[in-house]
């Protein structure tokens, strides 16, 4: 299952564990992801989505469907 934000499309990311002696290794960053059912009642359907936390919280101060359509008029 990939660990991908349906809405945002963030993703994981690499970067590096650095130890208390600067020791670096290779480690990876991944989103916030939650899994999580909404309801459209524009199109009376519910649908689940995996979205990021900050996603989540744009849902709710916009409304799920002003944000699609927010997202469609981006291209994403």
């Amino acid at each position: 299952m990939s660990r991908i934000c349906d809405l945002t499309g963030k993703k994981p990311i690499t970067g590096n564990s650095v130890s208390h002696s600067n020791r670096k290794t290779k480690r990876w960053f991944y989103p916030n992801l939650q899994t999580k059912r909404f309801y459209l009642p524009e199109e009376d359907m519910w649908i689940t989505l995996k979205v990021s936390t900050s996603a989540l919280r744009t849902i709710n101060k916009k409304g799920l469907y002003a944000y699609l359509k927010e997202l469609q008029k981006k291209g994403a």
